[in-house]
């Protein structure tokens, strides 16, 4: 390979938005081109691979902070990223420097020029980002990865890896069916693609078929699935700062994330430990309460401040909004709701607003960027057929403010549809009030990601 200077990190970040002509293509032959040129840096690396349709990130917190507090060196692989893109490549919570960005970017930009010159498709911007993930982890030699897949799972980049020792799998349900399938059924079987021999399954059991699906799967691979049953967690104690539960042996666990869906994952988390001890991992009792309670996930019904109750929420399909309905009914009832939302082209907007407006007092619609982006004034027409008082505003920061001059002590303000905006809704409602609050609910909710 030549000789050249590596790129600075704005000529990456065009890089990388030139990338996007490309799109999204499924299947395994550009990343198997890519990994090849880099010597499969994949194959020297052990993987927890995490598959769903809602929850892998959280999962994803809570086994990296599990590991991370067992002295372990954790790679993390995910994707959308809600402030930067550094954040989608971590070790042990920290974001890859812009420094080894801007070199491994550097060298992957002339690996696609030779696969174009050898005749080869150019591949995708999350081909080439995962296969500089897996580099970059190979590099700074991580003893586990925990790797988000980013579409399904048979088809998906992320797939071509051997080392997997265990697959989780959060919650299955409709979503991206122009893709995955039109069928519960068929996105099951997809996102069941990730499994290996020689590794074992630990998957949240809340449908029936979905889990028929599962245990075939595995059948079919030789190893063995470990169900969560949602009902046994045992003394649950929820409030916004903490959630309390049992599972199993252990007693009392403590999460700082709220909404009722995170004990689920959680439970997953903890399994997950429990079976890479069997892969030679050591997992102490107090590693584990630790990482549970450290783990923390942005935008996923997230606290931004009180007085009034400000939260982000990344509910963007029709799982994750029946998910946000129930946990807001269990914190907020009888309180005044507004809504922000945004959401995507390619996402199920009746079906969301259908289960989240008749919670509403007020609903205010923002535009979302890009080539899947939403406009404000078409989303609040589809949110005029499920609530009487909508309102499509020009910016977020209109809307953070409107929603804010519309607020009395009652009020709730919840911002949801889509992660694609929540970073800059965060850094908004954060510049506006956030010292006091972020000093009450003790918590910086993403600087530690941030370094030069």
């Amino acid at each position: 390979m030549s000789e050249q200077k590596d790129l600075t990190f704005r000529e990456v970040m065009d890089y990388v938005e030139e990338l996007k002509i490309y799109g999204s293509v499924p299947g395994l032959i550009n990343i198997q081109n890519l990994c090849a040129k880099l010597h499969m840096p994949q194959n020297d690396l052990k993987f927890v691979h995490i598959a769903g349709t809602n929850g892998k990130g959280s999962v994803l917190a809570f086994v990296s902070e599990i590991l991370k507090e067992a002295g372990y060196r954790v790679g993390r692989y995910l994707s959308p990223t809600i402030f930067e893109y550094r954040e989608r490549i971590q070790i042990n919570g920290r974001s890859i420097s812009k420094k080894d960005l801007c070199r491994l970017m550097t060298v992957m930009k002339e690996i696609c020029l030779e696969l174009v010159n050898e005749g080869k498709p150019h591949p995708t911007a999350f081909e080439i980002e995962t296969a500089m993930a897996f580099q970059y982890f190979k590099e700074k030699n991580c003893q586990i990865v925990v790797l988000e897949a980013g579409l399904g799972g048979l088809l998906d980049a992320t797939n071509i890896i051997e080392g997997t020792l265990v697959e989780v799998f959060t919650s299955i349900s409709l979503d991206h069916m122009g893709i995955l399938g039109k069928t519960l059924y068929e996105i099951a079987q997809n996102k069941a693609g990730i499994m290996k021999k020689g590794s074992v399954v630990v998957a949240i059991k809340n449908k029936q078929q979905v889990a028929e699906v599962l245990e075939g799967k595995a059948q079919s691979a030789g190893i063995p699935v470990y169900f969560v049953k949602p009902l046994e967690a045992a003394g649950v104690k929820r409030s916004l700062e903490k959630q309390v539960f049992s599972y199993k042996e252990y007693k009392n666990l403590v999460i700082t994330m709220a909404g009722s869906y995170q004990i689920e994952n959680a439970m997953l988390a903890v399994e997950t430990a429990e079976q890479l001890k069997k892969f030679g991992y050591v997992v102490s009792d107090k590693a584990l309460r630790a990482g549970l309670l450290k783990a923390f996930w942005p935008g996923r019904f997230q606290i931004l401040s009180k007085k009034p109750y400000f939260i982000a929420d990344g509910a963007h399909n029709r799982d994750g909004a029946l998910r946000l309905a129930e946990t807001i009914r269990f914190y907020f009832t009888n309180k005044r709701i507004i809504y922000i939302i945004g959401m995507l082209r390619d996402k199920e907007q009746e079906e969301i607003l259908k289960t989240l407006c008749p919670l509403a007092s007020l609903v205010l619609t923002v535009s979302t960027k890009g080539e899947r982006g939403f406009g404000a004034y078409e989303l609040a027409c589809l949110a005029k057929n499920y609530h009487d008082n909508v309102t499509a505003v020009d910016s977020v920061q209109e809307a953070v403010e409107l929603s804010y001059l519309l607020s009395d002590k009652d009020t709730v303000i919840i911002a949801c549809g889509s992660l694609s905006y929540l970073g800059e809704l965060i850094t908004i409602v954060e510049s506006l009030s956030v010292k006091k609050n972020r000093n009450e609910i003790g918590r910086d909710s993403h600087g530690k990601q941030r370094e030069d």
